[in-house]
């Protein structure tokens, strides 16, 4: 059986470090994560590390444009 013919157009890659760092909400609004969160957190007071839990909405139309070229196939 002969494979198929190539169109010529490119598939959109994801990148995926983005991918893992936003995400998308119902209504529509872009959502990040907070840094800081991985190793060296002994000395962290509990109300620190629980606010570093909470995702920030992103605010900068140049970042909300730059994320979305990055990751085109973003869900929430």
């Amino acid at each position: 059986m002969p494979h198929k013919l190539k169109t010529g157009k490119y598939k959109l890659k994801t990148h995926k470090a983005t991918s893992k760092r936003f995400r998308l909400t119902g209504s529509g609004v872009l959502v990040r994560t907070k840094g800081g969160k991985s190793h060296l957190r002994r000395r962290t007071s509990d109300r620190t590390k629980a606010l570093l839990a909470s995702m920030l909405p992103v605010k900068g139309r140049s970042i909300i444009k730059r994320v979305r070229r990055l990751v085109p196939h973003l869900k929430g």
